[in-house]
């Protein structure tokens, strides 16, 4: 199954230049995302272009630990407006999902509850903020014949509710550092 959902959010009060550091940030990914990441590390910098690993845990009707890693290549089309491309280039599901660091299926397989995940970012600094737009697609198995009426719902749901969390938690991470910020500010004038 193909999952493919868009949204956008405006980040009032904030430049590009206050929010791309925030989301360049890939080894603090597992604060500004939890409980959905559990673990991030950059593996590799070089210019635009940025290799990460990221820990996702899923909870639903069962849980699944996922250890992955992605590519990012990060774009300015003008000064008020950036992008990034990530795609990811390995997703190994956990055998044990209470041994996170524990031994792993072979890539493609386990049970199938992610294969891809690959994300386009979006950013346009204009009415006194920041429009940031997500398009993500994952790639999961089919549900087996018989308990699509069951499954499917909930199978939906994660990545609509995973692309709501993601944004939500990138706005309320930036309103809090530029809070941070101004305070820090207003005490070294006084």
């Amino acid at each position: 199954m193909v999952h493919h959902w868009v949204g956008i959010i405006l980040i009032p009060h904030v430049t590009l230049a206050e929010l791309l550091p925030i989301v360049q940030d890939y080894d603090r990914r597992s604060e500004l995302y939890k409980p959905e990441v559990t673990a991030s590390r950059l593996i590799s910098h070089q210019g635009d272009d940025y290799r990460f690993f990221l820990r996702l845990p899923q909870k639903r009707f069962t849980t699944v630990v996922f250890n992955t890693e992605y590519v990012t290549h990060w774009g300015k089309v003008d000064p008020g407006k950036a992008y990034s491309r990530t795609i990811s280039t390995r997703i190994a599901e956990v055998k044990d999902s209470n041994r996170p660091d524990g031994e792993e299926w072979p890539v493609g397989e386990g049970r199938g509850y992610l294969w891809r995940l690959n994300t386009y970012w979006r950013f346009e600094e204009k009415d006194d903020g920041v429009y940031m737009q997500c398009e993500a697609l994952s790639l999961t198995r089919d549900i087996p014949l018989g308990l699509g009426w069951l499954l499917r719902p909930l199978v939906t749901r994660i990545p609509r509710e995973s692309l709501n969390r993601a944004l939500g938690q990138t706005r309320a991470a930036v309103l809090e550092k530029k809070k941070a910020t101004s305070l820090l500010l207003s005490i070294e004038r006084n």
